[in-house]
């Protein structure tokens, strides 16, 4: 979010080379930027000030000028003139004396509240200046501003501390109960094993459990039930059948896991299962806490993970205060120079004294939880808990930009190498054409969308970061691991790199005495290599972020088993404009293990009944996994729009089944239902991209068809991209017109089309994050709200 979320009023001062308001700019948080005081406002009542001054001091002299001429000369006018000209402070003391500005505590506030508004009163000259008037009241209006939310925001944060203490308390006695019980269940195995032969065959009815809606063994909740009341802790996600044995608590809290992972789902789901299976049967059960320090796990992490965010909350508000402080200051001063008075002593010490500035419970409050942090999280250790509370950001190197520009340059020159002799050998020939399109043409294709997707996302975050779009917050990255722009452009042309220099050599083979089944086995061993580097565990080539990317795609894959997030939704969006890429992949996969490389019979797969059957699922998948990703989130949610966006993919769903039976089958009938079908879906999806996801079309807005809050300056910016983004999704109509080209001709234009859709999502994504990024400022969200799994349990009664 913010590079300095605990930048000193020190330090602050000492950035006085660099023009404030750009300092400003740059420091203050995006999501709070209402929040802040209106520096640029007041710089502009400051300069209304200048202007009405030194257009009064040009009246003056000029009434003074032709007073002078009124009655002639005189021969005191040169001892007038040099008295005039004399500095003020040469002048008697009633001269250059400066008047003063009084601030007065005029307003009244109501009871309970810790100070009052303030409004700057003038005494003197300024009472009859109307540009003085509205400068201190817009002056004073800030100011309250400023205290109005820092006040918010502290009890927010103040709140969020008290209750993160009591679920640590929670937490600790729930652990301190598990250990217990474990030790307990050690200690009876000891005595088991220390028994006579003759007493082993017994039955240890004391000692058998059946479990719970969830897995937890009943009969140990009641061997702990006077713990548990002790400690006000109940461990059941679902404690109806305990209650049964345990009886009803009269207070109490219970674990509360979220199933935020496919994992936990997983989990909850065979924990009921096992449940159902074994609700009348008894057993030996010592191991029956798995369930119970599986879920204190859980919940160890999340309050982790919310003392971490809590920190993070108290940094920005602690830079709230600093930038505040400082543009108070400054504006001040720029208008005593401007005015000639001397206002910023009397109003900075009201500033001073304000909530904002004297209050030190924000402090306080990060003191308290870097120490709890330390001892309870980071085994006392400073240096490991500063590394989880404050995350540096990786410094960006210029190294990064010399090996995007060597690998650049590379690529073009193996290119230009391809090209050549590609030429010179006769690839694109009539006559061998259709044997290279089968086994290099998916191959290149995949790696060549999948770059260009990388670059249109690098340049994505390259707008992002110059329009301060905050996407790491967004997302819920990282800032220590996060990609910059740079690192996904070397990605991008890395990747080219290797694929163009693979199919340099595959080309120069052609020409050897290899066997063609070795030859033709070099792509394949290319999606071999990108394959294994992708799921290599060794920490090179920026592991974090392919981890992050298979996490991002397993939860795609599971989307209906867990709570959806901002990066999955966004991410199986990217999935729906790489439907080529995918069928590409199909085609290739198929080649390599149907042995087409070895035989060169590449008609196989294309002929293959189950070929033809598997690209309708490849084709749907991407819009099956948005729609479950939409049905999710309605159950979570129960927002009606949700159901809308899944009929919009559904509707794409369709219309993509009814094209790929077109091409199959090209009838008249189809090539009407492909028509219609694509039609209907394209209006759909036009719709929800430019109302929903871009937010525009507002008729009550400002500006005409957009919306009130603008990032980009240029309006015509809007227009332009809704005229393109219109244009890009009707690029369809190609694959229902049926134009008589040769294999590689189509192949050319189907590859231009899947080229063309790329560029019109990473068109889509820089919108569609504005407009996220728009709600979180219009609801000052600067920090993830991240859920607790401790709550009351009279809340369930």
């Amino acid at each position: 979010m913010n590079p300095s979320l605990f930048l000193s009023h020190t330090d602050l001062e000492r950035r006085t080379m660099v023009k404030f308001s750009k300092e400003l700019e740059a420091q203050l948080i995006p999501e709070w930027r209402d929040a802040f005081v209106n520096y640029w406002q007041l710089k502009k009542n400051v300069k209304k000030i200048r202007l009405s001054k030194k257009q009064k001091q040009s009246l003056q002299q000029q009434h003074e000028h032709e007073h002078e001429h009124d009655f002639g000369f005189s021969i005191l006018d040169p001892i007038r003139y040099v008295l005039r000209k004399v500095p003020a402070r040469f002048r008697d003391n009633d001269d250059k004396t400066p008047e003063i500005v009084q601030v007065m505590n005029i307003n009244k506030c109501e009871e309970g509240d810790e100070e009052e508004p303030y409004e700057a009163e003038s005494v003197q000259i300024f009472s009859e200046e109307d540009e003085l008037k509205e400068f201190f009241e817009r002056l004073d209006e800030e100011l309250n501003k400023v205290n109005t939310f820092y006040k918010t925001k502290e009890k927010e944060l103040v709140e969020r501390g008290d209750l993160l203490k009591q679920q640590l308390d929670s937490l600790h006695s729930l652990k301190q109960i598990v250990h217990d019980r474990r030790k307990k269940n050690l200690q009876s195995r000891v005595n088991i094993q220390s028994d006579p032969p003759s007493l082993r065959g017994s039955d240890y009815s004391d000692t058998s459990c059946e479990l719970d809606d969830v897995g937890s063994p009943v009969s140990a909740i009641n061997d702990l039930s006077p713990t548990l009341e002790r400690n006000r802790i109940n461990i059941m996600g679902t404690e109806r059948r305990a209650m049964s044995v345990i009886g009803k608590p009269k207070s109490g809290v219970k674990i509360d896991i979220p199933a935020t992972t496919p994992a936990r789902t997983i989990t909850a789901v065979t924990s009921m299962l096992y449940d159902d299976l074994a609700k009348n049967y008894k057993k030996n059960c010592p191991g029956d806490l798995f369930f119970i320090r599986k879920k204190t796990e859980s919940a160890e992490k999340m309050i982790r993970k919310a003392f971490v965010e809590l920190y993070r909350g108290l940094g920005l508000l602690r830079t709230y205060s600093s930038l505040n402080m400082v543009a108070f200051t400054k504006i001040l001063k720029k208008f005593d120079k401007v005015s000639n008075q001397q206002a910023s002593a009397n109003y900075l010490k009201k500033v001073k004294r304000s909530h904002f500035i004297s209050s030190d419970k924000v402090v306080l409050l990060g003191d308290e939880v870097e120490s709890i942090f330390t001892k309870h999280f980071a085994n006392n250790d400073k240096i490991k808990a500063m590394k989880f509370l404050r995350p540096q950001q990786r410094k960006e190197s210029h190294m990064l930009s010399f090996l995007v520009g060597l690998s650049t340059g590379c690529f073009v020159t193996l290119f230009c190498m391809y090209a050549i002799f590609a030429h010179f050998s006769g690839m694109f020939a009539a006559t061998s054409e259709d044997g290279y399109m089968e086994t290099i043409y998916p191959v290149f294709s995949m790696f060549a969308l999948l770059s260009l997707h990388l670059f249109c996302y690098g340049c994505n975050l390259y707008m992002w970061r110059g329009t301060r779009i905050n996407y790491n917050f967004i997302f819920e990255f990282s800032p220590s691991t996060s990609l910059k722009y740079r690192d996904v452009f070397l990605i991008c042309t890395s990747i080219m790199t290797a694929v163009v220099g693979t199919m340099v050599i595959h080309l120069i083979s052609r020409s050897s005495v290899l066997a063609p089944s070795h030859i033709d086995a070099i792509p394949g061993v290319l999606f071999l290599f990108f394959t294994g580097l992708l799921i290599c565990p060794l920490n090179f080539f920026y592991r974090s972020s392919r981890y992050c990317f298979l996490r991002v795609i397993r939860n795609i894959v599971c989307s209906p088993f867990y709570k959806v997030l901002m990066v999955d939704f966004f991410m199986a969006d990217q999935l729906t404009s790489q439907i080529p890429l995918l069928r590409h992949m199909e085609s290739t996969a198929c080649y390599f293990l149907s042995g087409s490389f070895k035989t060169h019979q590449y008609e196989t797969c294309h002929t293959s009944k189950l070929f033809k059957e598997f690209a309708y699922i490849v084709s749907f998948l991407p819009y099956f996994w948005r729609a479950m990703q939409c049905l999710r989130r309605w159950f979570d949610e129960s927002e009606v729009d949700h159901l809308a966006n899944l009929g919009k993919y559904v509707s794409a769903m369709i219309a993509a089944g009814v094209r790929l039976t077109f091409a199959l089958y090209p009838t008249q009938l189809w090539w009407c239902m492909a028509l219609v079908t694509s039609s209907l879906a394209t209006v759909y999806q036009l719709y929800w991209d430019f109302v929903k996801d871009w937010g525009l079309f507002n008729r009550s807005s400002k500006n005409y068809l957009l919306r009130d809050e603008l990032i980009l300056k240029n309006k015509s910016s809007y227009y332009m991209s809704i005229v393109i983004n219109m244009a890009l999704r009707v690029v369809w109509v190609e694959s229902v017109m049926h134009f008589n080209m040769g294999t590689a001709k189509s192949r050319l234009v189907d590859f231009v089309l899947a080229s063309l859709e790329i560029i019109r999502r990473g068109h889509w994504n820089f919108y569609r994050l504005e407009n996220e990024h728009l709600n979180n400022v219009g609801k000052y969200r600067a920090v993830n709200t991240v859920p607790l799994p401790f709550r009351d349990i009279d809340s369930d009664y």
